[in-house]
């Protein structure tokens, strides 16, 4: 099976919200809304720091659609234009949604609104536009940090992927370079199972993770 999903590096994340810029310009998304929101979670009590530093921690977390293994959304969709693909990704069908809401007021994550102009309901495709093609999410795509990845949760860690930047723009190897990858396991600084978290699970099963070593995870399991 193949389960498309993102995963986020949240020691490296900045929170520059280029994601969110970029994902707004490529998706047309309305000015008010968003399909990737960073929250700051934080600043906490340090406890799990088994390095010397501050007393306390906070980190950026986007939060987008998980494309759930089982979306209750999907479940409540009375005309099905919220379905899955054989990706794993979740997508709506604009020619079916009747702007019912229901897969808005389903999501335990609060990742859909209703674009008032089309009558319709949106959220993060994935990018689905671009990763048809072989290339990658936008966000992922525009994160300099290196801190998000594209790849095939079912498939394992091997399969994440991003932008393989030189070292500056400058770089005559810097031609050409925007439709290099970049393998996550050669950038991100070794986790453990334990460093891996999704959003609260209520039976849907979220897709995308987050990696977040030495530092509380506040998002609950």
């Amino acid at each position: 099976m193949t389960q498309y999903a993102i995963v986020t590096d949240l020691n490296r994340c900045v929170g520059c919200l280029a994601c969110s810029a970029a994902c707004k310009t490529v998706n047309n998304v309305p000015i008010g809304n968003f399909w990737i929101k960073v929250l700051r979670i934080g600043p906490n009590k340090a406890e799990n720091r088994t390095t010397k530093g501050s007393t306390v921690e906070t980190y950026f977390l986007p939060i987008q659609c998980q494309h759930c293994e089982n979306p209750a959304c999907v479940q409540v969709c009375p005309t099905e234009a919220s379905h899955k693909l054989e990706d794993g990704s979740v997508q709506v069908d604009k020619e079916k949604c009747i702007g019912c809401q229901f897969c808005a007021m389903a999501c335990p994550y609060g990742v859909r609104y209703l674009n008032e102009e089309e009558r319709v309901v949106e959220k993060c495709t994935l990018c689905e536009q671009r990763t048809a093609q072989g290339e990658l999410p936008q966000c992922v795509a525009q994160c300099s940090g290196r801190a998000r990845w594209f790849g095939d949760i079912d498939a394992g860690w091997d399969s994440f992927e991003g932008p393989a930047y030189p070292e500056s723009v400058t770089d005559p190897s810097y031609e050409g370079m925007q439709s290099a990858r970049a393998k996550m396991t050669d950038w991100v600084v070794p986790f453990t199972d334990a460093d891996v978290h999704h959003l609260t699970n209520v039976g849907n099963n979220p897709a995308v993770a987050y990696i977040l070593r030495e530092r509380n995870w506040y998002g609950q399991e």
